[in-house]
């Protein structure tokens, strides 16, 4: 069994930051692509950031230069920095990831329940 665990999301100003974690536990061999993405209410989940194994990243147009996506591959676990927040990036953010499981030859994508963050003055 794996289990996603996100923490680090609450009620920020406009202008603050907050940064989200994201620990994968259980039986994982390795662990490819990890990312993070957001719904907002009445709204589709979106792509906010994704980071490779060997540390490539890739960044929605609407938070690049505000966020930053990070990862230790040693505690299986990935980052967001969300700094210059705006009312807008109010959602539930979800982080995924890419994990081969031991004793299996194929990876499945595994998915976090969800932290809220909430930007409001």
């Amino acid at each position: 069994q794996v289990q996603l665990v996100e923490s680090g999301g609450g009620l920020v100003q406009p202008g603050g930051s907050l940064r989200l974690s994201c620990a994968a536990s259980g039986s994982i061999r390795s662990i490819n692509a990890m990312g993070w993405y957001r719904q907002a209410p009445g709204k589709e989940r979106e792509l906010v950031a994704t980071i490779t194994s060997g540390g490539s990243t890739n960044y929605a147009g609407s938070v690049k230069g505000r966020f930053s996506i990070s990862r230790d591959n040693a505690k299986n676990t990935v980052y967001l920095q969300m700094n210059s927040l705006k009312p807008e990036d109010t959602a539930v953010y979800y982080c995924n990831a890419e994990i081969t499981s031991w004793g299996r030859s194929y990876q499945r994508l595994y998915w976090g329940q969800g932290t809220q963050v909430t930007v409001s003055s």
